[in-house]
């Protein structure tokens, strides 16, 4: 097995589920469409390029929360918004949440001449990268590595991405795990359901599957804790 590993860093990102209307809001961590959305944007892939989005969709995703985000929630104001009927002009509120100071390892596994091929192109994308939003970039590189191994090991064995300052051992004491959400069978003991495969992201007929996820968590062990500059640094 080969497992591609990717750093999401950013003051805030936001990985909405069930975004509809007024109210925009954030999963805890990436969901399997934003990182196929950034995936996609890196290679290139159109959004109604339903094949090439499938390929990337049929990649196992796992993710493991080296920092749990605080949940924040902003208030958006537009105006001169056209009313259902046409008749006039109202002014809409929205809140949306977003997730600040949150640090993940992201790892899909697949085939390996495709993993080659992202890892050149979340270096050099062909379109911008960000975290659900447009205004949410990367705050250093995305690119990890790529690993020989699973998903699970590489999940593991991982450096931890904090850097130096919060990565001190005196520092995660605290820390005796860290969350993992990843793909599994339906059948799996503890499986919870996700609507958050991609099938399509033409704007006017964005289409989703599910699928089935587990959660657990890794210890963090002093191994994982270096003392350098952190990986995708």
């Amino acid at each position: 097995m080969t497992t591609l590993t990717l750093c999401f860093d950013a003051p805030m990102q936001s990985w909405g589920l069930r975004s509809r209307g007024v109210l925009r809001d954030t999963a805890m961590e990436p969901t399997k469409s934003g990182v196929v959305g950034l995936l996609a944007a890196a290679m290139g892939v159109e959004r109604d390029d339903e094949a090439g989005i499938a390929e990337l969709a049929a990649l196992r995703l796992g993710i493991r929360v080296d920092r749990e985000g605080l949940l924040e929630r902003d208030y958006q104001t537009a105006q001169n918004v056209p009313t259902t009927l046409g008749t006039g002009h109202r002014t809409v509120v929205s809140e949306r949440y977003y997730l600040a100071d949150a640090l993940f390892l992201v790892a899909l596994e697949g085939p390996g001449a495709l993993l080659g091929q992202l890892a050149g192109a979340v270096v050099a994308p062909r379109w911008p990268l960000c975290f659900g939003r447009r205004a949410f970039v990367p705050a250093r590189p995305v690119l990890s590595g790529i690993h020989d191994g699973t998903l699970e090991r590489t999940l593991r064995e991982h450096p931890w991405l904090e850097h130096p300052g919060r990565a001190a051992p005196g520092n995660h004491q605290e820390r005796l795990g860290l969350r993992t959400v990843i793909d599994c069978g339906v059948r799996e003991a503890g499986a919870q359901p996700r609507h958050d495969v991609p099938l399509s992201f033409a704007r006017t007929a964005r289409r989703f599957a599910t699928r089935a996820v587990r959660i657990g968590e890794v210890p963090l062990t002093e191994d994982m804790i270096i003392t350098g500059e952190p990986s995708c640094s």
